[in-house]
């Protein structure tokens, strides 16, 4: 070894810098996957305890593997079941709407999609007994989680002749009105699984339940559109905090 060599492995080292930063502080410390003990990080978890000891956001975390440069895959995993809910993640089936409400790469949201969709292929038969929706409340009940979103969300419930629920969907997710939201995004998934009845709901993070303009503007234009299609919009509801309002 040279001179000038020696004289820097003496004196210096090589320096690695942590990028695990909060965006936009440069500062502060993001507590990541790696920094948990053993026993609490998702995959040893689920090697000791099994499955069923696990968070459904720790299940998803080992289901992402990693997350992205902007964000630690815990973090992600939590944040995409706040904002999407559990119920209505389970039934999304479009990788590219699920990554564009919740910004994550589309091959994230696939990985999601296919997840579930291999669960309801192996488990096809119906468990437990069937939810029959007969009116607001019931509704209301079934979709107050909703209103714990920090983003306006609006979900379709599907109904077959009997008022048992066919399918939930998550419709959109944005401000509520007329130029977003389209009468064959809501009634696409009724003729796909041959319901006969919908019932719409959308949150107000405001916390505030009274229909707006736009609120009205849209419910109308739905409810018109399925008597052209012969689908009833049985209810719109707005869930705000504990409470909701029906427009219909």
């Amino acid at each position: 070894m040279n001179a000038t060599l020696e004289k820097r492995a003496k004196n210096d080292s090589y320096k690695i810098f942590d990028t695990n930063l909060i965006m936009g502080t440069g500062e502060d410390y993001v507590l990541t996957v790696k920094d948990l003990p053993d026993n609490e990080k998702p995959r040893e978890k689920l090697a000791a305890l099994g499955p069923k000891n696990l968070s459904l956001a720790e299940l998803l975390a080992v289901l992402l593997g990693v997350g992205t440069k902007k964000e630690e895959v815990m973090a992600m995993s939590k944040r995409i079941i706040k904002e999407y809910g559990e119920k209505a993640i389970l039934n999304e089936s479009s990788p590219e709407k699920l990554a564009a409400a919740l910004d994550i790469p589309v091959s994230k949201a696939s990985q999601i999609i296919v997840a579930f969709e291999i669960g309801r292929r192996f488990f096809a038969q119906k468990s437990g007994k069937p939810v029959f929706i007969r009116n607001a409340n019931q509704a209301y009940e079934h979709l107050k989680g909703m209103a714990f979103s920090e983003k306006e969300q609006l979900r379709g419930l599907y109904l077959n002749s009997r008022r048992e629920l066919i399918h939930d969907e998550v419709i959109s997710v944005g401000s509520l009105t007329a130029n977003i939201v389209h009468p064959r995004e809501v009634f696409q998934p009724a003729l796909n699984y041959s319901a006969v009845a919908v019932i719409i709901a959308h949150n107000h993070p405001s916390g505030d339940p009274e229909p707006t303009p736009p609120d009205i503007a849209v419910t109308r234009q739905l409810r018109d559109a399925g008597e052209v299609l012969g689908i009833s919009l049985l209810d719109h509801l707005i869930i705000a905090q504990d409470k909701f309002k029906s427009i219909i």
